[in-house]
């Protein structure tokens, strides 16, 4: 998961940068870092729909809101591929941008992980891994394998996705960067037409199991990203703007129930999201008005992540409390639901402050150089 730079107050008024100027280093992006809050709360609906907190018409209600809540690491797929497309430097050796990205991630992941054992260690009920279960997860590679790809932090199958998208990215930008505008369309047309096929034989059981978690079945996601961020970088990219993209965005994440779960359910969502990147992205370089680029909204949004990977275990501690599947009223279901939201949102707050910030700061400080008299 991605994360566009912190950016002043109002966005620049500025146009999409040239590839006539390849070291020009690219404008912040606020209206993405904001919209990352809302695919991260998506997730979090999912999962209080999935830990049965509401009984009957509040079960109905947000199940109507957030059964599509998966649709929200689609969105984080895509928008990893436009945001490291979009901040790639020109020249960067792929061992220094791996290493950018182990700084980004690892830190939370880590503690999360601990988090996670220790309490499959003392809680009752918790699932406990085995060695190779741990160490598959601590390295990220457990989403390879479906039996593993929940182990400890449940969320984490997502992130050795993206440690796949990450190890593959030099070779694709790479790529990207010999592309012309037709070249990256049709890389774009080809991801969509990807994620549709999979989608199908999903649907069809032609896999032997679900897709869903497997990184190379998602890849087309961050290709897509990846492949609109060189559009926008061209000055070439042709979408509706932010309001209509939001809203065939919307239509698409409400048309999820109609579909099968599991992987095929993300060829609804997946064109509106494609569209409303670049132009959430469009809206900050032009200066056009942006719901998303309000400070509060961008402040939240630095903490999806780590509020995206301490949010489940929350809830699976407060099992303990409040039962398996305890299908309140609509009142009590609300008060356990924010409750919960608010003890993540405080323990990503410290794991942001805490973990994530200082150890990115550690791990990407250079040695200062040694000048002669």
């Amino acid at each position: 998961m991605t994360t566009a730079t912190k950016a002043p107050p109002t966005a620049p008024a500025a146009a999409p940068p040239s590839h006539t100027q390849p070291s020009a280093p690219a404008p912040s992006l606020p209206s993405l870092t904001g919209l990352r809050w809302m695919a991260a709360v998506l997730v979090f609906g999912l999962h209080v729909h999935n830990f049965r907190y509401f009984g009957g018409t509040g079960a109905r209600f947000v199940s109507w809101g957030f059964e599509a809540g998966a649709s929200g690491v689609s969105f984080f797929f895509v928008l990893s591929g436009f945001v490291l497309m979009w901040s790639a430097r020109p020249g960067d050796r792929p061992g220094r941008f791996w290493w950018r990205r182990v700084a980004r991630v690892y830190p939370v992941h880590l503690v999360t992980v601990a988090i996670a054992l220790l309490m499959a260690l003392t809680l009752p009920r918790q699932p406990r891994p085995t060695l190779p279960q741990g160490l598959a997860d601590v390295f990220l590679v457990h989403s390879w394998w479906r039996p593993w790809w929940q182990t400890l932090d449940p969320v984490s199958w997502s992130l050795a996705c993206e440690a796949f998208f990450y190890a593959a990215f030099p070779l694709l930008a790479l790529l990207l960067r010999r592309l012309d505008v037709r070249g990256a369309r049709l890389l774009a047309g080809v991801s969509v037409l990807a994620v549709f096929a999979l989608a199908w034989t999903d649907a069809h059981h032609w896999w032997a199991q679900p897709i869903s978690s497997f990184p190379a079945a998602r890849l087309p996601e961050f290709v897509l990203g990846a492949a609109a961020a060189r559009l926008v970088l061209l000055g070439r990219w042709r979408g509706p703007g932010l309001e209509a993209s939001l809203a065939l965005a919307v239509v698409g994440y409400f048309l999820v129930p109609q579909f099968t779960a599991e992987y095929a359910a993300t060829a609804c969502t997946i064109t509106g999201f494609a569209l409303l990147i670049p132009a959430a992205a469009l809206a900050d370089l032009r200066g056009l008005p942006s719901l998303w680029r309000r400070r509060w909204l961008v402040r939240l949004g630095e903490l999806s992540f780590a509020f995206y990977m301490v949010h489940l275990l929350v809830l699976r501690a407060g099992t303990h409390l409040l039962g398996t599947r305890p299908r309140f009223g609509p009142l009590t279901g609300s008060a356990a639901a924010v409750v919960a939201f608010a003890v993540s949102l405080g323990l990503s707050w410290l794991l942001y402050e805490g973990v994530e910030r200082p150890a990115r700061r550690l791990l990407l400080r250079r040695p200062a150089r040694r000048t002669t008299a």
